[in-house]
């Protein structure tokens, strides 16, 4: 019998800003097993700069929690520097982003700690749309939040479950959807979704 896939959060900090949900904002990456394959979904932020003290950062060990060598795949939903700030622990390993996303990284003036996204030695799978990486599990983009956001659906013939990076960044969005990502995300009826700047995953209203 094939193993129920589940999604683990890992929290990599949180910011003196106030989250949808009220407190500090939380900065979560997550861990996909799925049918023998770990998937790390973002790798949000493993060290302090100064371009993002006016966040007041708050860093945990969340490398202590995750054997990093027991990641097959990773996946940027998009490089903003909270989402891309570990990339570097994994430069043998693929890391799938897709290809707008990577050139507006490189590209454009004050979209990213750009230093984080061209560290030494990380290897770009660079994808144009939807994209299966493995049987079960999807990329899809997601634009709206940034032009080349991508989302994770995975699907294991018992549920289906969708990671959005920041296609919402709190609850509402998902409750009353506009941007074209967010309304692909409840157009696909998954049963939660995990967002990187909430606890909880949202699940739609019965």
């Amino acid at each position: 019998m094939t193993e129920r896939t589940t999604v683990t959060p890992v929290l990599t900090a949180d910011f003196g800003v106030e989250a949808g949900s009220g407190g500090r904002m939380p900065v979560y990456v997550h861990v996909i097993d799925h049918e023998g394959t770990r998937i790390l979904v973002d790798t949000g932020i493993k060290d302090q700069h100064p371009a993002l003290s006016d966040m007041d950062p708050r860093l945990l060990g969340w490398t202590e929690e995750v054997d990093l060598s027991s990641i097959d795949i990773v996946v940027n939903t998009h490089l903003h520097a909270d989402h891309c700030g570990g990339n570097h622990l994994f430069v043998s390993r693929p890391i799938y982003v897709q290809r707008r996303e990577l050139d507006d990284a490189l590209s454009l003036e004050d979209y990213t700690l750009r230093e984080w996204v061209e560290a030494p030695g990380v290897d770009y799978s660079a994808v144009d749309g939807e994209t299966e990486i493995v049987p079960g599990i999807r990329l899809l983009p997601a634009p709206g939040h940034t032009d080349g956001s991508q989302i994770v659906v995975v699907d294991d013939g018992e549920q289906r479950l969708v990671i959005a990076g920041d296609t919402a960044v709190w609850f509402g969005e998902l409750d009353e959807p506009a941007t074209e990502g967010q309304k692909l995300i409840t157009t696909l009826r998954p049963d939660a979704v995990w967002l990187s700047h909430e606890h909880l995953p949202w699940r739609p209203r019965t």
